[in-house]
């Protein structure tokens, strides 16, 4: 396990892209839209592997939508590169965990994704991720 990227929710990639990349110079990797999450996502280069990725909803009804008006903007989720991710689910399950996500499902760049509930992760949700 290697952590993949942070992400971050922002209500303006645009006013978050001058920080990212105008103050900390991160190339701008890619700007993609998800529409099953109803995000708009710009993906900065860290360094080293990692990434960031600013998560900015497209309607009131998107999760990190929702994640905004609770808690502002910030750290919305860490995510971690596994291999054969279902069996880490179910090692993860077997061991007490609660999954938000039992089954994977497709990510951004069409990686395989689930999420792990804050729960039981010290309040952080945990993103894992399959390429």
């Amino acid at each position: 396990m290697k952590l993949d990227h942070i992400g971050i929710a922002t209500r303006s990639i645009e006013k978050g892209t001058k920080i990212w990349q105008d103050l900390f110079g991160f190339p701008l990797l890619a700007l993609r839209e998800v529409e099953s999450q109803k995000l708009k996502i710009a993906i900065f280069d860290a360094g080293g592997g990692v990434r960031i990725e600013l998560l900015e909803p497209k309607g009131e009804d998107s999760p990190v939508a929702k994640f905004l008006e609770r808690r502002g903007e910030g750290i919305h989720h860490l995510c971690f590169a596994v291999k054969g991710i279902e069996k880490v689910l179910e090692t993860l399950q077997s061991k007490g965990i609660k999954l938000v996500d039992e089954v994977p499902k497709r990510g951004v760049s069409a990686k395989k994704i689930a999420f792990l509930h804050p729960s039981s992760t010290n309040g952080v949700l945990i993103e894992l991720c399959e390429k």
